[in-house]
């Protein structure tokens, strides 16, 4: 299944969250895109609700559905709770931690940063948005990226970075401490229902 380029905006109101992390999308029309948006009641199935969970987080990090599921798998091999597990996987996917680390105001931004060869982990070019990184790894910009419009701006208007990272913003440069902890994460996400979507 093909990665979700259509309008962000209507796609936020269809999940009921904000893709964008602004939450400017539900402001004006807290409700679903179409005509019969605001009067509609539908009451949802089990199935429905596991699905839609589902789609909501992999909308938020914008994986395609194949490497969602490869990243639940890989989450089930580790000890602990798949759940939160699978969270902390998508939370250390390299276009996201370009993201938190205030380098991009989206997540879509981040990724096409990293895809166009911005990106360093290490002080080594990668240019995989997948790319798992390790606790301890450092993620820099380019020598010759650093004067983009895209990062300046996003840097002025990021006024927060998680407590599992760092970053130096002279030398325009995170660092990956430690595994971010499940209460860090996203509170709209029930993990739980996307284990057993997957378990069906």
């Amino acid at each position: 299944m093909a990665r979700y380029t259509g309008p962000s905006w209507k796609l936020s109101r269809r999940l009921g969250i904000s893709l964008s992390g602004t939450g400017k999308e539900l402001e004006k029309r807290p409700y679903v895109p179409g005509q019969h948006g605001p009067t509609q009641r539908k009451k949802i199935s089990e199935y429905g609700l596991q699905l839609r969970e589902k789609q909501k987080l992999r909308h938020m990090y914008g994986v395609n559905e194949r490497q969602f599921k490869r990243i639940f798998n890989d989450a089930g091999k580790m000890p602990g709770i798949q759940g939160e597990n699978f969270m902390i996987l998508l939370e250390a996917r390299l276009d996201n931690l370009v993201y938190r680390l205030g380098l991009a105001r989206t997540r879509r931004q981040a990724r096409q940063l990293v895809n166009h060869g911005h990106i360093t982990v290490d002080g080594s070019r990668v240019d995989i948005a997948s790319y798992r990184v390790s606790v301890g790894q450092t993620i820099g910009v380019r020598e010759k990226s650093r004067n983009l419009d895209i990062i300046k701006e996003a840097i002025e208007v990021n006024n927060f970075v998680p407590e599992y990272l760092t970053f130096d913003a002279d030398k325009l440069e995170g660092t990956f401490n430690r595994l971010p902890e499940r209460s860090e994460l996203s509170s709209e996400i029930s993990e739980q229902l996307i284990v057993e979507f997957y378990s069906r």
